[in-house]
């Protein structure tokens, strides 16, 4: 069987990550510079799709290790609304794989007249929302052909993780940060052979996180109905409780992605509980009774051991959409590069 484009690019994202941290250095470092000099009081985010949970990413890694609150922006608010924002004490980081979405670059550019620092996020140095920020990121992860944005996505992430360490002068993350390539190459080796197994058959699912694990649970949940035709949602392992769980009836496929940090025991708490109601769980990070432990990469800073995640994630959707019977470079009805107003 000929190799998809998809699996070509998920196997490529350590050599994208190397690629980025070596020639996006000296932008990395002026960005944070100016966010120093700024000393923003928010910061704020525009994205749209898996850019946007790189977004959320961001939010809950910017907040856990600085305090900072971040808000995602509605692009719609400058695009459609015409409604100027008063940002003269924030950042503003807009990510976008093309770049060239209408509605995040006039969203970006409102904010940078605002007075916002303005900074973009995006594989396309020469891009529109890359002309309109103060600073730039470029991703440096080579052609994308499927899709389904994998190695943007995460090095997207990438991107503002760098960034934050770098701002606020963390040599421990920086560290983390840095080595991520290594881990990245050893999260393709993880076999969740048996969650392909199980969502071969499936109709619908719950993928949960808690911290910026649910950003990878979105990522996933998005992945699984553009890949694979799978109906499913994501959720905090805290909001799930609050209703959702009342449909998970017995063989119910549920995937809880859970890192070493201060929200995994109350993310084996739900494990424990909607495999209590018969569902089929997943859960990566630690054990839980009744559910199957997945692999994942040990002994990860858990600002980024989500990230590691979605590589893994990846590579099994990839072999779960074929498996299904779709095509995961050319998932029906969707474009590569969507430009919405």
């Amino acid at each position: 069987m000929t190799q998809s484009h998809m699996a070509r690019e998920v196997a490529e994202i350590p050599e994208a990550a190397r690629r980025f941290l070596d020639g996006s250095r000296d932008a990395v470092r002026a960005a944070a510079a100016a966010m120093r000099e700024r000393r923003p009081v928010v910061v704020t985010t525009v994205a749209r799709g898996s850019s946007d949970h790189a977004a959320t990413y961001l939010k809950y890694a910017i907040e856990l290790e600085l305090g900072l609150p971040v808000a995602s922006l509605g692009p719609s608010i400058a695009s459609i609304y015409r409604r100027s924002m008063y940002l003269a004490q924030a950042t503003c980081i807009g990510i976008s794989q093309s770049g060239r979405s209408p509605d995040i670059v006039e969203m970006v550019r409102s904010a940078d007249q605002g007075g916002a620092l303005s900074i973009a996020i995006s594989n396309a140095p020469d891009s529109p929302l890359a002309e309109a920020s103060a600073h730039s990121l470029p991703l440096l992860a080579g052609i994308e052909q499927s899709v389904a944005a994998t190695k943007t996505f995460v090095t997207s992430v990438l991107a503002g993780l760098a960034l934050l360490g770098e701002w606020g002068q963390n040599a421990t993350l920086c560290r983390a940060v840095a080595e991520l390539p290594e881990a990245f190459a050893k999260a393709l080796e993880c076999d969740w052979s048996p969650l392909s197994e199980r969502l071969s058959r499936a109709s619908s699912a719950y993928v949960l996180g808690r911290g910026p694990t649910l950003a990878i649970a979105n990522e996933a949940a998005l992945k699984l109905k553009e890949t694979s035709g799978l109906h499913a949602e994501s959720f905090s392992a805290a909001e799930v409780l609050h209703g959702p769980a009342a449909i998970v009836l017995p063989g119910f496929p549920v995937l809880a992605l859970g890192v070493a940090d201060a929200a995994l025991p109350q993310l084996v708490a739900t494990a424990e509980r909607l495999a209590g109601q018969g569902a089929d769980v997943f859960l990566t990070g630690a054990e839980a009774k009744g559910a199957v432990t997945l692999p994942s990469v040990p002994d990860l800073h858990p600002i980024v051991a989500p990230l590691v995640l979605a590589v893994s994630f990846y590579a099994c959707v990839e072999g779960l959409a074929r498996r299904r019977g779709f095509d995961p470079d050319v998932p029906p009805h969707l474009r590569k590069v969507t430009e919405t107003i």
